[in-house]
This record gives structure tokens, C-alpha cells and sequence, in this order.
């Protein structure tokens, strides 16, 4: 394989990769029944006039499965976190009780995790758009390199090379899928 080729390929891998990752952390965001400091990440703070992640102002444990507690490193910022954790829309309803936040997490009913289930499959399904955006590109600049006189056959494995690469993505999409839909329906 020339080096243009493997350059597309690693470049195509890569980004299915970035697709791989982007799906998995989107996954830990949806709750499984037990409490996770996960579930509070992305809630973004107001803190002294700028947008941080809730991470970086505070300690966020899980004393048992039932509960998250958010122990401000700043107490005075208290007001603020507990109002963006409300403002993310989590389900989830804070107690402030003056130098923490309790939050404790309601046990998943039949319906809610009929619609994680759902959530998980349209992250699985972006993800798997993603791929397949990989191997479009990767495909046009496979077609690329024939124009640039790499020859026909070279380019013809090339494309089923990254053929190869996109069904065993999309597996792993389906396998991880699987995993977390197996995790929510758990009671």
C-alpha cells in the first residue's frame, strides 16, 4: 500500500475512533438506575461571571447508589450550581443544604427507561452517521489518489479496506449499544 493510501486510511480510522469516544461519553451521560458523578457532566456553572463544567467547582461523590452528593469548593457558589443542575434538565430534583447539594436519584420506572433506551439508540445512530461520514471521505479521497495516477487496483483496496474498517466500527457501535440498553433495562 502506498503512502497517500495508508494516510487515508489512518485518517479515516481516526475519525471512527473520535466517533467511538464521542459515543461512549454521550452513554455515561444516561443513567443506569445507580447514582454516577457522570450523570452530572456537562452541567455547565455560572461561576464569577464565566461558563465552567460543575467538575471543576466542586467535589462530586455517590455516598450509596440512591444519591450524588456536589460539595462546593466555594460555599458562596452554592446557589449557582444547584441552579444550573435544575437548569440541565437531569430529572433531578437539588437539595440545598447550605455546604452541599444531596440529589437523590429516583429509581428508573418502565417508561423512563423505555426512553434512555431510545436516547442510547439515537447517540448509536449518530455515532454510526459519523462513521459513515469517515468512509465518505475516505472514499473521495481514495478516488482522489487514482486521478493523482495511483493505480486502479491500489485504490480498489484501498476502498475495501475502509470498508473493512467501517463494519468493524459500526459493530463496535452496536456492541456498546447493546451493553448500555442491557445496563438500563437491568432492574
Amino acid at each position: 500500500m502506498t503512502e497517500e493510501a495508508q494516510f487515508v486510511l489512518d485518517a479515516a480510522e481516526e475519525h471512527m475512533n473520535n466517533s467511538i469516544a464521542h459515543l461512549e461519553k454521550e452513554l455515561q451521560k444516561i443513567r443506569a438506575g445507580k447514582a454516577s458523578p457522570s450523570m452530572l457532566s456537562g452541567v455547565v456553572v455560572e461561576y464569577y461571571g464565566t461558563h465552567v463544567p460543575i467538575e471543576q467547582t466542586s467535589n462530586i461523590n455517590t455516598p450509596d447508589p440512591r444519591q450524588i452528593i456536589v460539595q462546593p469548593f466555594d460555599k458562596s457558589s452554592i446557589g449557582a450550581i444547584e441552579k444550573a443542575i435544575m437548569a440541565a434538565n437531569l430529572g433531578f430534583n437539588p437539595m440545598n443544604e447550605g455546604e452541599l447539594i444531596r440529589i437523590n436519584v429516583p429509581p428508573l420506572n418502565e417508561e423512563r427507561r423505555r426512553d434512555l433506551v431510545k436516547r442510547s439508540k439515537t447517540e448509536s445512530e449518530d455515532a454510526k452517521v459519523g462513521i459513515r461520514n469517515a468512509r465518505r471521505q475516505a472514499n473521495d479521497e481514495a478516488k482522489k489518489l487514482e486521478k493523482d495516477g495511483i493505480p486502479e487496483d491500489e485504490v480498489k483496496r484501498l476502498i475495501d479496506k475502509i470498508q473493512e474498517l467501517t463494519d468493524k466500527f459500526i459493530a463496535q457501535v452496536d456492541k456498546i449499544t447493546e451493553a448500555k440498553e442491557k445496563d438500563i433495562l437491568t432492574v
